[in-house]
């Protein structure tokens, strides 16, 4: 049984991966034998997730990429397919919100700067769309693959105040379930593409909304805190498992889905 869910060997791109969910999922991947390519913008922080990973006797590069640049993405992948071998499995885990593109009071819906709602919407929809089209025409050629798409929790139902983002999400789920019928009709059907939503883990994007100055949760905070039926936010590696699941044979006939990693929350109306 624990074959089906091995995956020592696979070659594995992570975008976004020098992020705190994303980072760990890249140590997750290098911890059970994976071999794992970094592209991120910031390509310090890339390195340093790399030299976590050689740490602990894993291996991992790391790959400057700009997820919204067909150029830099092409150039990215085709470093990664030089130095890993080839391309299992893509992770698309760049994305994420900004605060002028979110209802902070004072400020309303119609106040939100357009250019910032075009960012969240570029970021999360151009950004997996993008390395999709390049490792998805190398996983074409090869008849097989993998892509790991990043919703979140509010696809399913939108969170208030943020607008762009719970919509940039939404598109997300909707082009997991697009892609992964096109690519198995059009192409092979052994190219599988799902999507993880998160619940709700602390990172630097949502932190102004849950936490005060002095780590105490907001109001907000603890609305979400009283609706995750665990009582508590995620913890990054908790992602793992859903991620490796995906990624093995034993997802082998899994295709098109977007599974919750959320302690409960799209269970629980409240009452």
């Amino acid at each position: 049984m624990n074959e089906l869910f091995d995956i020592t060997g696979k070659c594995i791109v992570i975008t976004g991966g020098a992020g705190i969910l994303c980072g760990q999922m890249a140590r997750s991947l290098a911890q059970t034998g994976a071999s794992v390519a970094i592209l991120d913008r910031n390509l310090a922080g890339a390195r340093e997730v790399c030299d976590q990973i050689a740490t602990g006797g894993g291996k991992a590069v790391a790959i400057e990429c700009n997820v919204l640049e067909t150029g830099s993405v092409a150039r990215a992948v085709e470093q990664a397919i030089e130095q890993l071998g080839r391309i299992d499995v893509l992770v698309n885990g760049a994305g994420g919100n900004k605060r002028e593109a979110t209802c902070v009071p004072p400020e309303t819906f119609f106040d939100l700067d357009p250019e910032a709602i075009k960012w969240v919407f570029e970021l999360n929809c151009m950004g997996t769309i993008l390395p999709s089209q390049a490792v998805g025409r190398h996983m074409s050629d090869r008849g097989e693959g993998v892509i790991i798409n990043i919703s979140s929790m509010c696809a399913f139902t939108p969170l208030t105040r943020i607008a762009a983002y719970s919509a940039a999400k939404s598109a997300v789920s909707n082009f997991t379930q697009w892609l992964a019928v096109n690519l198995a009709q059009n192409h092979s059907p052994e190219i599988r593409v799902n999507a993880i939503a998160p619940g709700f883990f602390l990172t630097e994007q949502n932190r102004f909304l849950l936490t005060g100055e002095d780590g105490a949760p907001t109001h907000r905070g603890q609305q979400i805190i009283d609706h995750t039926p665990m009582g508590r936010y995620g913890q990054a590696e908790e992602l793992a498992g859903t991620l490796i699941w995906l990624i093995s044979d034993a997802a082998k006939f899994v295709t098109g889905i977007v599974v919750p990693v959320d302690g409960g929350f799209s269970a629980y109306c409240g009452v």
